[in-house]
């Protein structure tokens, strides 16, 4: 491929090109030259796009698929490309397909699913067989062909010997042990945040303590330990705060957060709308802007849409059977310039490569053309038509957004939406 990128802004503090609007030439997946009012020597490809502004590649840590087991929810190869009209060059797969990607045949089987795409495809390897919390997963196998790190989507360490002895283990070959933190006694049957909100809905709450004893849990083990941990989708204010002390130990641990939880409350559960059914739970206003703190001072470290497709004959149910979960890929980009700087997004959306040991390059010439494309000004509305996936379970339909994703440059491919 061939392309000249015109008039793009470059928004990439380690880029020498850094906030300045220049030419782009893209030769077979190399940045050839960057500069302004380029020759078009090489017969190329000319892509002008209104406002257009570029960045490094951006990283989803935590996206579900379904496939394989469950292609009616979403496929392989549509979610690459939802994920590419999304500006995400790079998605991490959770396990939670059927049967679980516990081993090294189902790490292949999903890598191989994701060949010609231009969204590459990084798979997180089950921590224990079948996700069921028992026994240890095949994690040097597993690592061996290519899983990036190790965990148990939505489902807690009840043994803490068990989770002792991964991050023990897994510091052999450098492995990343990922730890989501809700103790199940504690939750119980609740659905939603425990606070007013459930109270007067009547609906079963979740409290906050639920989460943050088993982040404090987990990070005193990481203590005790060594290795590398990274706790996600943090949602209380207590939880942040544990965190920042960790790090301020020198313990090895990142986060992250959704984009559901920096920008909706658990007010939205009024309507009884299952579309707001997420794991955990929506908090309250309190700890939105707990966690919009975090970002802002880097004690958390990457923003995730936690893309959960979801058919609709597990949504449209009662509230209390609905399965939890939101699609967040197509309204990742939008929803997040609402509620933070253009420049805190865009480093909190490509920071999860470093922690799961991604090569990123910065973009200057005669680096690989890892590219997304966005404008960030101009307000819309996210409606049933800006959903791309094949589950419709979006928790952001009706919201303004602002700005937009163009597309991505990766692969030596260009996407657009």
């Amino acid at each position: 491929m061939k392309l000249i990128i015109r008039n793009a802004k470059i928004i990439d503090p380690q880029s020498s090109f850094h906030n300045q609007t220049v030419d782009i030439l893209i030769v077979d997946g190399l940045i050839e030259k960057i500069g302004t009012n380029l020759p078009n020597t090489h017969n190329a490809e000319e892509l002008k796009l209104d406002n257009l502004h570029v960045s490094q590649g951006w990283f989803d840590s935590s996206v579900s698929l379904g496939e394989p087991g469950f292609e009616d929810r979403e496929t392989i190869a549509n979610g690459l490309l939802v994920a590419a009209k999304s500006g995400f060059t790079g998605i991490a797969l959770q396990p939670n397909s059927l049967p679980i990607i516990d081993n090294q045949s189902q790490i292949n089987f999903v890598k191989t699913k994701a060949i010609g795409h231009a969204t590459t495809l990084y798979p997180i390897g089950a921590l224990t067989k079948n996700s069921e919390g028992k026994d240890m997963a095949e994690l040097y196998d597993m690592q061996q062909a290519g899983a990036i790190a190790f965990g148990d989507y939505n489902r807690s360490f009840e043994n803490a010997n068990l989770l002792k002895i991964a991050l023990q283990y897994t510091q052999d070959f450098d492995g990343l042990v990922i730890a989501y933190s809700q103790d199940s006694n504690i939750k119980g049957h609740g659905v939603v945040n425990e606070g007013i909100v459930s109270t007067r809905l009547g609906l079963k709450g979740i409290p906050n303590l639920a989460e943050e004893l088993q982040v404090a849990r987990n990070l005193f083990l990481l203590e005790y330990t060594g290795g590398k941990l990274h706790i996600p989708t943090v949602s209380t204010a207590k939880s942040v705060a544990l965190i920042r002390e960790a790090k301020a130990k020198g313990l090895n641990v990142s986060c992250s957060v959704t984009v559901h939880h920096l920008t909706m409350t658990d007010e939205k559960l009024d309507g009884f709308d299952t579309r707001y059914k997420v794991t955990p739970p929506l908090r309250t206003e309190e700890d939105r802007q707990a966690l919009l703190a975090g970002i802002l001072d880097n004690t958390i470290d990457m923003i995730t849409s936690d893309h959960n497709p979801i058919d609709i004959e597990h949504k449209k149910m009662e509230f209390d059977m609905a399965k939890n979960g939101t699609i967040g890929l197509e309204s990742a980009f939008g929803s997040l310039t609402k509620v933070l700087p253009l420049e805190k997004v865009i480093e909190k959306l490509t920071a999860g490569k470093s922690v799961f040991g991604i090569e990123n390059s910065a973009i200057n010439e005669g680096a690989v053309a890892n590219l997304s494309l966005f404008n960030p000004e101009g307000e819309s509305t996210f409606t049933k038509e800006s959903i791309l996936s094949k589950s419709k379970n979006s928790a952001f339909l009706g919201m303004e957004t602002k700005g937009k994703a163009y597309g991505i440059i990766n692969q030596d491919q260009l996407i657009l939406r």
